[in-house]
């Protein structure tokens, strides 16, 4: 796609976000990789709203060179593409479920949902929950550098889930089944449930 069609797509990704309540007010953002930098969101934007010419387009060491002021969690999303070449976009939501699941006691770090379902372990596979930092703290940066090497999708605790993909639909679906299966796991936690087996896990992963 031309840089025209991606601005327009992250519009278009993001009403929709919005319009189904996966996002809320000014919460959230969304990069594309580009050969020469990234698109971003800007900052204090809300994504039903995006303009396609004031979205942020930054350079590979960071600089503005066109739209408005980047999204105060661009260092998120330079992070995951350090980690992980082969992505071209990422989804950064604070999605209702997934972060009443990021805020549980006890639950596995490592890997916080279990597989549910086929199209979660597909989709997403594994999600490593990283610690919390305030908003801001550039220390993030390092950790999701650390967890993304493991996963192309990881839980920020007490904040919400930062999701890779080969392109921005991917990415963006990805995030909805991470969300809709963080409902599942919040709505079965104290019934008895039947997770798929390691057996099952490992022939999707084929």
């Amino acid at each position: 796609m031309s840089e025209r069609e991606l601005r327009e797509r992250i519009a278009m990704q993001g009403q929709s976000l919005f319009d189904r309540g996966l996002t809320a007010g000014s919460s959230g953002n969304i990069s594309v990789r580009l050969p020469d930098g990234m698109l971003i969101t800007p900052t204090n934007s809300c994504l039903g709203r995006l303009d396609p010419d004031r979205i942020t387009k930054l350079d590979n060491v960071g600089n503005v060179v066109a739209g408005d002021k980047p999204s105060k969690e661009a260092f998120l999303h330079h992070s995951m593409y350090q980690s992980r070449p082969d992505e071209q976009a990422i989804v950064h939501l604070h999605s209702t479920h997934s972060v009443a699941v990021s805020c549980l006691a006890n639950i596995d770090e490592s890997n916080v949902l279990p597989p549910i379902t086929a199209y979660y372990v597909m989709r997403v596979g594994t999600l490593p929950l990283v610690p919390y930092y305030p908003p801001g703290d550039v220390e993030l940066a390092g950790a999701v550098e650390k967890a993304a090497k493991l996963s192309h999708a990881v839980l920020l605790s007490n904040h919400g889930p930062v999701v890779a993909g080969g392109d921005l639909d991917k990415a963006v679906n990805a995030t909805e089944e991470l969300e809709e299966t963080a409902k599942l796991f919040l709505m079965l936690r104290h019934e008895p449930t039947r997770f798929l087996t390691p057996q099952q896990v490992q022939d999707l992963a084929k």
